[in-house]
Parts: C-alpha cells; structure tokens; sequence
C-alpha cells in the first residue's frame, strides 16, 4: 500500500488526516520516467496532492518504482467514506476535472456536487500532468494498459479508507478505464457511467493511433502536433467542420479549417509530452474489457451496480453502435448524447451529460440499500 503525499498550502490542497502520513513532495520529483512535466494552462493551476507507491507491478510483468500517483481531491468524505466519486480523465486531460474541464458537471451545486461528494479525479498513470515513476533502467517506455490504470487508482481509494464508491464515471479513454475499474473491482462501485467509449479498442481507432504514431516517428516530436490534428479530425464531426468553416478563407489566403487544425496541433505540442502520448495511444489499443475474462459480457455482467454506457450518433471515433454493442452483451443501460461536435460531446453538451449523471446517481445509494435492491441495470 502507498502513503498519501499533499503539496502544503494552495486551493484544494488541505490535508484529510485519516489518508496516512503526509509530507512535500521532493522539487523535481516529478521530471522522471514516463509522465515527466506537461505544461498547463487555462485556469490558474491549483495545487495537486501525491500518493506514493514503493513498487507497482503493471500487467505486463514490469514492475515500476517509486511511483508518484497525482491527484485532486474535492469536497469532502462522510463520516461512513461512502461518498466518493471517481472521475477518469481522456487522454490528454489533467486531474483536474472540477477546476479545469468538466467544471459544468463537477463543482459546487454541479450535477456531481462537491458539497455532497468527495470527487477524486487522478491523472492516470503515463500521463503527465503529475503522475510519475523511477525510470526503467532500460530507458524504455513502459507499457502500460487501462487495467493497470484502474489498479493504480484503486490503492488509492484504499488509502483513503472508502470500501464502497458512490459512482465512477469517465468519457474516451477515461470511458475505458471506467469498464476496465467496473469489471476488476464488481462490488466496489454502486454505479458506473462509461461514455463514448469501447469495451475493446476497434480497428478504425487502432489504425487511427497507428497513423498518429508514424508521424511521431518520422517527425520526432513535432508529429505530436500533427498527431494531434489527425485527432481533432476523429472527435469532431462534417457537419460540424462544414457548419463552422465551410470554405471561408482568412487574410492570409489559407482555409479557415487549416487554421484550426495548425492552432490545435500547435496547443498540443505546447503543453504535452510526446512519450506520454504514445504511452496512452498504445494503452487505448491494448483495451480489451474481456481479455482473460471470458469475453466482454462475462467481464461486464459481473459487475454488481448499475451500468451505464453512452454512445454519441455521429461519434467518427467511437461509433455509437460500437457502445450499444457492449451495453446489449452486458444488460447494461444505454443512453444518447445528440450533438453535432460528435464524439467531443461528452465535454461540449453539459446539459444532455447532466441528464444522463443524473439518472445513474440515482443509482448510488448506500450500500446496505444497494445490496437489497440487488444490481441495477
């Protein structure tokens, strides 16, 4: 087991004294291995906490060292610690759900309210937005999968003393790491919400990822941002290019669109590191709910609360009917966001997100009332 670890001082980083021994975080502890330093921007940057783990061994059979798990934490926990919501984050989110990119969904008075849940939101492990290892003696990327970032993030909520979550939710890659956290831990969580998202990573999006991947070996690191533009053109949709640019063209004679993929990719390349990217691209291909399970439906239906998958008509990405397939294998729940930005949805239509949180909240009740009822769907 870890030890929590809180950086002193800052908005949102008072220490709960029942998480364990707290101390700062070494300067520059961060700048190592896989998930070394990204830049951040938008909001003012809040202080994050540290969990510290000696040794971590990934699925793979690589054992990582003194890992260094970064996380926010808002709200508080009830005195029975079953009041924790989880929220994973896509794959080049921070850990900062409710000061950053789901603030219309996660704050006070928000839908996820933070004065009625404690809301952890980590950064997952190979991103770089805190979260960090020893460097493999190899110097080597490690591979890491969405079930090893659901385990990491477990040993966390054991830290914190919570034995029953309250509800889990994540879109994209965090989507993933939602079935991936369902599947692993069935009793832990009274309900889960996975939006835009596959029980195993599809060929389109491997070949996607691929493409993403050469440019980044032939260009070095300025492919990241190109990488970047291939993406914007998978989480968006035509209509909503078409609606928005059409053929209009700026001063300088180039086309509107252009301009928009070149300031995305630029954006990227600024803020984030090019081996993390690679790291998580590879651990969306790796994604498979079913692997070593007996397939997707014995993985998903052993899960005890409710389930929740959300397709998106129009997701270039992840299709709809490619949710709809798990939900029907799994007897899940299905529910639609409609949105003309495609698979982007799940951060640019609050208001439909908010319906669909809402429902599956009304799942997480205590968990004597939970076990009673028996599993929901």
């Amino acid at each position: 087991m870890g030890r929590s670890v809180t950086n002193a001082g800052g908005i949102g980083s008072g220490t709960d004294e029942s998480q364990g021994d707290t101390a700062p975080v070494a300067a520059g502890e961060r700048e190592r291995g896989s998930g070394a330093g990204c830049e951040r921007g938008g909001a003012a940057e809040r202080v994050l906490r540290y969990h510290r783990v000696p040794r971590f061994e990934l699925e793979s059979g690589t054992v990582l060292e003194d890992v260094v798990q970064a996380y926010h934490l808002d709200g508080e926990l009830n005195a029975a610690r079953d009041n924790l919501v989880v929220i994973f984050h896509a794959l080049t989110g921070t850990p900062d759900a409710v000061g950053e990119w789901w603030r219309p969904i996660a704050g006070p008075g928000r839908v996820i309210d933070t004065d009625r849940y404690a809301v952890l939101c980590t950064n997952l492990i190979g991103s770089c937005y805190g979260t960090s290892h020893a460097p493999l003696p190899s110097g080597e990327r490690p591979k890491v999968t969405t079930r090893d970032m659901a385990r990491l993030i477990r040993l966390l909520v054991d830290e914190l003393g919570v034995r029953s979550v309250a509800f889990a939710v994540g879109g994209s890659l965090g989507g993933m790491v939602a079935l991936e956290w369902a599947a692993s831990f069935p009793e832990l969580t009274r309900s889960v919400v996975s939006i835009a998202a596959p029980a195993a990573h599809t060929a389109q999006a491997i070949g996607w990822n691929h493409v993403q991947r050469r440019v980044i070996e032939v260009a070095g690191e300025d492919g990241l941002a190109i990488a970047r533009m291939v993406g914007m053109l998978t989480y968006r949709t035509a209509d909503e290019f078409d609606a928005r640019f059409g053929r209009e063209l700026r001063p300088d004679g180039r086309f509107q669109a252009q301009s928009y993929l070149d300031h995305h990719g630029g954006k990227l390349l600024a803020r984030f590191d090019v081996r993390s990217y690679l790291t998580l691209i590879d651990a969306m291909d790796a994604h498979d709910v079913g692997r070593g399970r007996g397939g997707v439906a014995a993985a998903l239906r052993a899960f005890r609360g409710r389930l929740t998958g959300v397709g998106i008509p129009g997701d270039l990405l992840y299709r709809d009917v490619d949710v709809r397939s798990w939900t029907d294998a799994a007897g899940a729940a299905y529910r639609e966001i409609h949105s003309i930005h495609g698979h982007d949805a799940f951060l640019l239509e609050p208001e439909q997100v908010e319906r669909v949180l809402t429902e599956a909240l009304g799942a997480a009740s205590p968990l004597r009332e939970a076990a009673a009822a028996g599993p929901a769907r």
